[in-house]
């Protein structure tokens, strides 16, 4: 078993997406009561409390840059990233919170983005190689 934290592959992967030239930060969701009573929401895709429960954006969002070829030929573009960050050995087990999270990974995928679930584990493996 490995001895990595959550909070561990979290700087792992910001580490790696910096040495590739890409940009992450730390998304964070919730939401709060002010001293003065106002209720603030914070965090992508955290509009409401029925939203936050259908779609959980990740934990790491950023952008990284892809060489185009043909009708982009020599331009940069930035694609957005999308980690969700687990302890080391995680597996998908399809929880509510899960199946929430996947929602936003799809999202992210079918928009062209790059987005996934990451345990540790996956380092060796890291998209975009």
């Amino acid at each position: 078993m490995s001895k990595l934290t959550e909070a561990d592959v979290q700087n792992l992967i910001k580490l790696e997406f910096s040495n590739r030239g890409a940009r992450v930060w730390r998304n964070n969701v919730g939401a709060v009561h002010t001293s003065d009573g106002r209720f603030i929401r914070f965090g992508l895709a955290n509009e409401s409390m029925a939203m936050n429960s259908k779609i959980k954006s990740a934990d790491l969002i950023g952008i990284q840059p892809i060489r185009i070829t043909q009708a982009h030929v020599g331009k940069i573009i930035g694609q957005f990233i999308s980690r969700e960050i687990k302890k080391p050995g995680w597996k998908y087990s399809g929880t509510g919170r899960e199946k929430a999270q996947l929602a936003w990974m799809n999202l992210i995928l079918s928009l062209g983005g790059d987005a996934a679930f990451e345990n540790g584990d996956l380092l060796i493996d890291f998209k975009n190689s």
